[in-house]
């Protein structure tokens, strides 16, 4: 089962809050996709969270896009920031990216984010939300958010 962001902020506003705020607070995130021969790639992307959804744009022909076109399960987490801290702990998201081929969707998009020409540009189905964050300094805390699931929140000493 996949949901959209819209979907998911229905679901749980609090954490979908704090995972646009983690995400908003650096440009460069973590984007994972699956190769021709099933092994990870890793690379740098920037997201935008609008009109409810998710959305994963990439330079025309970069390995990533075509690794999504061949399989489109990916995992994405936000930025740590630097040093030690954590900031507002560490978030990832996981799910399916769909390219957009409709013109006029990919268009707004475009006027809204203005990215170089021309783009990919994929929308996410979410099929897990983690957050992981230190509680009081003593807790390991993970909440694990999974559609058609209520939230599982999990601490660790």
């Amino acid at each position: 089962m996949t949901v959209n962001w819209a979907a998911f902020t229905e679901a749980e506003p609090d954490l979908a809050r704090t995972a646009e705020e983690r995400f908003g607070a650096f440009t460069h995130h973590t984007l994972a996709t699956l190769r021709k021969d099933g092994s990870p790639r890793t690379t740098g992307l920037e997201v935008r969270f609008l009109n409810g959804e998710l959305w994963l744009g990439m330079m025309p022909d970069s390995l990533k896009a075509l690794d999504l076109r061949r399989d489109p399960r990916f995992a994405l987490q936000a930025n740590p920031g630097e040093g030690q801290s954590m900031g507002g702990g560490d978030v990832r998201i996981a799910g399916r990216a769909i390219e957009v081929e409709d013109q006029r969707q990919k268009a707004a998009y475009g006027e809204e984010v203005e990215p170089p020409e021309p783009f990919h540009l994929f929308r996410t189905e979410l099929t897990e939300v983690v957050r992981t964050y230190i509680e009081d300094d003593k807790y390991l805390v993970v909440q694990i958010w999974q559609p058609g699931k209520p939230l599982r929140t999990i601490k660790r000493t």
